[in-house]
């Protein structure tokens, strides 16, 4: 059965290792599946909830675009665009603001832990910017949408949200309730520092995260400085518990050579985190630097890059100016 995916990512500039195992390799397999009609969305509205410098952003647009491609999604059979560019979807997030309910929002974690201990001072559009991941996706007809364990919870409400406008406007599913495609296990990258700590931008030390444009050199250095514990590699899956480092480098590891956790452990067990690291930087180095040189080549071809953009606008642009006119007939304008 053909599957319409619809998923996005915020243009942050600087996409590291987290991005690339949490979203963007699984973007690249779906890309690849003739089955798919697949939607790939820089999601700059969403970015704005933080303040952004506008050259950066605008920047930042164009190399989660050299990203996107550098990785090996293939722009001509897929709609990559950028979200601001498609009027339909402010509209539709107020829309159905006004459908959703404060007391679903009130529920979503994400926006607790984003605003941190001062929330009178968060932004309205961090507090509602679920709303607007709803509209992105019922836009489209979205059936899949990708998700790691801490975007379910949105997706859900997504749900809810389509499930409430087509009762009160009586239209049996005209906005269509998306299924989530559950990220495979270590979606979900920690820092090369703390173990406990999801891989990020945002944290201080380089050191941190292996960025998509790090050269061979630096990726090696980065490895061998990441933090371990004293003893050799665990026999038994079971022990990575109480051992979140060596837990965050197999499972790095094993997505990185499509291998399950299990095997990961069975073929390092007992050996020293040094020869391992090794290894892993080899799998690294194989993988990342063609990505990174890419990306280099592809960031200097701004025209290239606006081109792909322009495309998949007009490609967005078409599908989604139908469905807010339906929805405007339903609505009463």
């Amino acid at each position: 059965m053909e599957k319409k995916i619809f998923s996005g990512v915020q243009p942050t500039g600087n996409l590291h290792l987290g991005n690339y195992l949490g979203a963007i390799k699984n973007f690249v397999e779906l890309n690849n599946d003739n089955n798919n009609e697949c939607i790939f969305c820089v999601v700059d509205l969403h970015a704005i909830t933080v303040k952004q410098n506008p050259k950066e952003l605008r920047n930042n647009i164009r190399e989660t675009v050299a990203t996107f491609i550098a990785s090996g999604i293939d722009p001509n059979k897929s709609i990559i665009f950028n979200q601001s560019a498609v009027p339909a979807h402010s509209e539709t997030a107020w829309i159905l603001s006004c459908v959703a309910r404060m007391g679903w929002l009130n529920r979503m974690t994400q926006f607790k832990e984003k605003a941190g201990k001062d929330k009178e001072k968060a932004s309205i559009g961090l507090y509602s910017y679920p709303i607007l991941m709803a509209a992105d996706i019922l836009l489209y007809d979205a059936s899949h949408v990708p998700v790691g364990e801490d975007q379910k919870q949105h997706l859900e409400l997504c749900r809810d949200i389509a499930q409430k406008f087509n009762n009160e406007f009586e239209v049996k599913d005209f906005l269509k309730a998306p299924e989530p495609l559950i990220q495979k296990d270590f979606s979900r990258i920690m820092s090369l520092k703390d173990g406990t700590k999801k891989m990020s931008k945002s944290e201080l030390s380089d050191s941190s995260r292996i960025n998509l444009t790090d050269d061979k050199d630096t990726i090696i250095g980065k490895i061998k400085k990441a933090k371990t514990d004293p003893l050799p590699l665990p026999s038994n899956i079971k022990e990575l518990d109480k051992r979140p480092e060596a837990k965050n480098l197999l499972g790095i590891y094993s997505s990185l050579t499509n291998s399950s956790l299990e095997k990961s452990v069975k073929d390092f067990q007992g050996k020293n985190f040094s020869e391992f690291k090794e290894s892993l930087s080899q799998v690294l180095v194989e993988k990342i630097e063609p990505i990174s040189n890419e990306i280099k080549k592809l960031i200097n071809n701004k025209d290239f890059l606006d081109k792909i953009l322009l495309d998949g606008y007009k490609k967005a642009n078409d599908i989604a100016s139908i469905k807010v006119k339906k929805i405007h007939e339903l609505i009463g304008f």
